[in-house]
């Protein structure tokens, strides 16, 4: 094997990753804004004489046109039209149904179905279509959004080598196994894999990443972050907080023959200290039950309350309090519904009217909790030396702050009507579009389609569903520019010119072969260790294909000469250029590092381990395999 000479040129590269490294591990700017100043810089050194071959200035931007970055514009767009349909709502409420709300029962089933999907469609578009869903799954079940997201992303990563076509490297691979072969041999000629060849290989991985966040993930992952930590509260801690009301939701079962059947729902309200504000009767959820209707049996019923009222209650009654919410979960969920101040304004039209006149919950959608009028709060409730008031009955005045429970939805109509003053300002401000479910669905099928039984780019192919759903108005295009996480484009296609650095001055084959030239001599198995984590290195700092185009040939090389397996070192590069955890350069850790509130060092911790059981689980099973 030839030398290669250490250049000028390569001393800079070297340099540039060292600082980029530092820039991002100690985080002294934000690493979107540490992206762009590495790519000013390499642009800026490629002027200097002797330092040409650092960058084509004439194409230093060409990073923000790339497949990988166009497909990630792309894939959260197609993601927000599927969320604006309310489909993920019904992802996240099925997950919960069959997962439970607690941590270790939800991860390994959004873990693992992120990692098998992406064994078909691109990891970043899997992470990205499982985004909304994990937001809403941590939103209704307080799981710290940072405990979820995490797990999905590098489970998402680990599903792209499952299948031959779940990874850029993957996909490569038979064809620079061609392009080998021609040098090579008849009896050293290698096979091509078939698409199922290396699904024990990613199945052990996944099942390793699963296992790996059960057993570790209360030491190496963060808490609720800040970001977390500024949301709003619950139901239940907010009205307890700022109005004194010391109660919960509770869901309750009421059999045929109770003898609450038709008794109606305002009465039940006043007479037992307890709102009634959602039933579930005929397989249908009601907010805006009218308060003069009567209970029908047999039904559900939602009750704010307190806890000993409302056991009483239900054995007074013959009822059975649930321990969770279910029919109500997705109801109540913040992401949907929550508790909303709104003002009445001295010109409202409402004023000396009371809520059963205006029919509040079946007009407006509002389940009066309680009138905070001056120094009192009025409300069904008993706490304290409060007692209870039929607030129904109350008509209202000029400045009554009314304190109730609504969809997001309602309370976006209600801001626009001048007889309320909506105080509530965090809360979604758009409203959902089920009626567009059928075209998101067909526009998404569309890209999948195209992306599994085509050759058409990947880019192209979520392009095409992301502009079916534009036209077919699933999304607004001031929608879609929102729904691009654009730190997360900024930071991808600003590195991309240092990772072109790396390998058009030969700073990267110059690396290859002194960690090859090391091992020359070492045991077979030890060689494929030495490979697989100069791959494992490569990707951090350089596009996985770049990383694959570049070190499979040598790979081969480094087989053939010691008497291994050339198509298996192949195959080793192919896997462990996604062995991509431990700094957020890879497009899936990219992805989730602005909404989990990560840092740099929260990689560091849980991918430094994963990293390490990665290497370990595939050099085993590489070799059990084949």
């Amino acid at each position: 094997m030839e030398q290669i000479a250490f250049t000028t040129e390569m001393a800079v590269v070297v340099g540039a990753l060292g600082f980029t490294i530092f820039l991002f591990v100690s985080e002294i700017i934000r690493v979107d804004l540490a992206a762009i100043l590495v790519l000013v810089l390499i642009g800026i050194l490629s002027y200097v004489p002797g330092l040409e071959n650092l960058a084509d200035v004439n194409h230093l931007f060409d990073g923000f046109a790339s497949n990988a970055v166009i497909s990630i514009i792309a894939v959260m767009i197609v993601g927000a039209g599927l969320d604006k349909t309310g489909i993920m709502n019904k992802v996240a409420a099925k997950i919960l149904k069959y997962g439970g709300s607690t941590e270790n029962r939800v991860l390994p089933i959004v873990s693992g179905t992120v990692g098998v999907i992406s064994s078909f469609l691109q990891n970043v578009g899997a992470a990205a279509l499982f985004l909304p869903v994990v937001s809403r799954i941590s939103a209704r079940t307080s799981i710290p959004l940072s405990r979820l997201l995490m797990p999905m992303g590098f489970c998402a990563i680990l599903g792209g080598t499952m299948t031959m076509v779940g990874s850029s490297p993957l996909i490569l691979l038979n064809d620079l196994i061609a392009s080998a072969n021609r040098n090579l041999p008849a009896d050293q000629q290698m096979d091509l894999f078939g698409l199922f060849s290396v699904t024990p290989i990613g199945f052990a991985l996944v099942l390793t990443g699963i296992a790996y966040f059960m057993l570790l993930g209360r030491f190496v992952l963060p808490g609720a972050t800040k970001l977390e930590a500024s949301q709003g509260q619950g139901t239940s801690d907010y009205l307890q907080r700022v109005y004194g009301l010391k109660a919960s939701v509770f869901e309750v079962d009421v059999p045929e023959d109770s003898p609450l059947v038709g008794q109606i729902l305002a009465d039940i309200n006043l007479e037992n200290h307890l709102y009634i504000i959602s039933t579930y009767y005929r397989g249908k959820v009601s907010m805006v039950q009218i308060l003069t209707a009567e209970i029908a049996a047999p039904c559900r019923l939602a009750i704010i309350g307190k806890d000993v009222i409302v056991r009483e209650f239900a054995e007074k009654y013959g009822l059975t309090v649930r321990d969770n919410l279910d029919v109500f979960a997705e109801e109540f969920a913040p992401t949907n519904a929550g508790i909303a101040e709104v003002v009445i304004p001295p010109d409202s039209k409402l004023i000396g009217k009371c809520p059963r006149d205006l029919l509040l919950r079946k007009t407006y959608g509002l389940s009066l909790l309680a009138i905070h009028r001056g120094e009192e709060n009025l409300s069904h409730v008993e706490y304290g030396d409060h007692k209870p008031t039929a607030i129904g009955l109350v008509p209202f005045q000029s400045g009554d702050m009314l304190v109730a429970h609504t969809r997001w939805d309602n309370l976006v109509r209600i801001k626009r009507d001048r007889d309320f003053v909506v105080v509530t300002a965090d809360f979604p401000q758009e409203e959902l579009r089920p009626q567009k479910v059928g075209y998101a669905l067909f526009f998404f099928m569309v890209s999948l389609s195209m992306i599994l039984f085509t050759d058409v780019r990947l880019s192209l192919c979520l392009l095409t569903g992301a502009v079916g759903m534009l036209l077919t108005k699933v999304l607004s295009i001031d929608e879609a520019y929102r729904a691009v996480g654009w730190n997360t484009v900024f930071l991808l296609a600003s590195l991309i010119p240092l990772g072109q650095a790396v390998q058009s001055t030969g700073t990267a084959e110059w690396i290859a072969q002194q960690i090859l030239v090391a091992l020359d001599g070492w045991p077979i198995w030890s060689l494929q260790l030495g490979v697989a984590v100069l791959a494992t290195a490569f990707s951090l700092v350089m596009s996985n294909v770049g990383a694959t185009v570049l070190l499979v040939p040598l790979a081969v090389s480094i087989a053939v000469a010691a008497g291994g397996n050339p198509a298996v070192f192949a195959l080793t590069v192919a896997i462990s250029t996604s062995n991509s955890f431990i700094i957020p350069t890879h497009q899936v850790n990219a992805l989730i590092m602005g909404p989990a509130g990560y840092k740099v060092t929260d990689f560091i911790r849980s991918g430094g381990i994963m990293t390490v059981l990665f290497l370990i689980v595939s050099m085993v099973m590489l070799n059990v395999v084949f």
